[in-house]
């Protein structure tokens, strides 16, 4: 409930309108605005929605000046170090940690759920041998919806969990196809001996002639960064999925919309991106050359991995992802040579001032591809694996907006309109 109001006022016609402002349980307060089109005759002017609260959720909170992450209330620390990415799926679609048998339950069901009709492996032939693998995951994820079109009510609460669940439980079948597919390889059926991620590594790696064991430091890695992937609030991916569910779509082409806009350079492939800065900086004595670049304003480079949309501080999933980075390549005796080039950039970053007074930390992508490359995962499979983690908070994100009845409706953003002025058509032989 509201607790005080703000009143705004257009000096140029003296009318005036009250809004209520509402307050969450942690963050800036939020003004309703809905009314002020209807008093004033005007609309809010917010370039990339970054002052604008386009719902209420109760799923992730996070605030970019203290560096705090939390998925529904506990710390993102808590949960890298104590839990598994299947009990924080768990967490972020039903609202509560689980008890020991509704996680046995819930295990079950996405075991059961992992396969994907046999039809849907043709699809893949469908793409050149060379597509990008997150081309090959958005077109397939989307191809999901036909065989689920007329089984997904998505105003019943059973169906949502159901959907919920065979997202989760079938993004790991329909990654590891799109690897295989790109490496030449035969695709591998899950195997519910195996726990989530294990079984994601087997269907990525094992040879049908050779028996599998995954390196338990290495599912422990990519378990992680699954966690830290999971949510992150209202990104560009997540208010794709709530948009297009908005709509009344099938929530497979959803989580596509969302496959879609992970891909881009500015969101999910930034750790791609990281990766092959890396790899052109090449040697730690070349860096002070590539941070002189990116200070230049006539130079267009910029070292990717640094700084975030939110994050004024350093964001918290850098610091634990910084140390897995650290662990693995020590436990696994890995030469990583993009690792040092990595760490040391970092601390000459950190100690100038031109990156020290803009507030640019390293970010969760600077090292993420780190790790995903000393799995022997290629670069261009990391925003596919991004894609998988984040699917649990995409689909925990659809399933809020559908459930709240009262506060649904198709998402409409305005404009500001600066076209020409309202003309009349000349003729064609007319025009000069």
């Amino acid at each position: 409930m509201s607790t005080r109001t703000v009143v705004i006022t257009d000096k140029a016609s003296g009318k005036s309108v009250e809004c209520p402002v509402y307050e969450g349980q942690y963050g800036a307060p939020v003004i309703d605005l809905k009314n002020l089109y209807k008093e004033l005759g005007m609309f809010t002017f917010d370039l990339g929605y970054g002052s604008t609260a386009a719902c209420r959720s109760s799923i992730t909170y996070l605030d970019g000046e203290e560096g705090v992450l939390l998925y529904r209330g506990y710390p993102i620390e808590q949960l890298a170090e104590k839990s598994t990415y299947l009990e924080v799926a768990y967490l972020l679609i039903n609202g509560e940690l689980p008890t020991p048998q509704q996680f046995d339950d819930f295990k079950h069901v996405i075991k059961m759920h992992g396969m994907t009709h046999e039809h849907l492996t043709r699809f893949y032939q469908g793409y050149r041998y060379d597509a990008h693998p997150m081309s090959v995951l958005s077109g397939v994820m989307a191809a999901v919806a036909s065989y689920y079109h007329n089984s997904t009510d998505i105003y019943n609460a059973d169906d949502r969990r159901m959907t919920a669940q065979r997202v989760i439980a079938k993004m790991p079948n329909l990654v590891s196809k799109a690897y295989r597919y790109s490496s030449g390889l035969p695709f591998v059926y899950p195997d519910n001996s195996r726990d989530f991620v294990e079984n994601l590594m087997y269907m990525m790696f094992s040879w049908p002639t050779e028996p599998y064991q995954a390196n338990p430091v290495a599912v422990r890695a990519m378990d992680l960064l699954f966690i830290l992937h999971a949510d992150h609030e209202q990104n560009a991916s997540t208010s794709t999925v709530r948009l297009c569910g908005s709509a009344e779509t099938n929530p497979f082409a959803c989580v596509s919309a969302g496959i879609s806009t992970l891909w881009g350079k500015a969101h999910g492939g930034a750790n791609e991106a990281v990766i092959d800065m890396l790899t052109e900086i090449e040697h730690p004595r070349n860096i002070r050359k590539f941070v002189d670049r990116a200070k230049d304003k006539s130079d267009n480079f910029k070292l990717m991995g640094f700084g975030h949309r939110v994050y004024k501080n350093y964001d918290p999933r850098a610091k634990i992802i910084r140390k897995a980075c650290h662990d693995l390549l020590t436990e696994m005796n890995l030469n990583q040579p993009l690792f040092e080039i990595a760490m040391e950039l970092e601390r000459i970053a950190l100690e100038d001032e031109y990156f020290i007074s803009r507030k640019l930390y390293p970010n969760v992508d600077f090292y993420s591809g780190l790790i995903y490359q000393a799995l022997n995962i290629p670069t261009n499979m990391f925003t596919p694996m991004f894609a998988l983690a984040r699917s649990a908070g995409w689909i925990a994100q659809w399933m809020e907006m559908l459930s709240d009845q009262a506060d649904f409706r198709i998402g409409r953003p305005r404009q500001l309109y600066i076209g020409a002025p309202k003309r009349d058509y000349v003729a064609l032989a007319s025009r000069k």
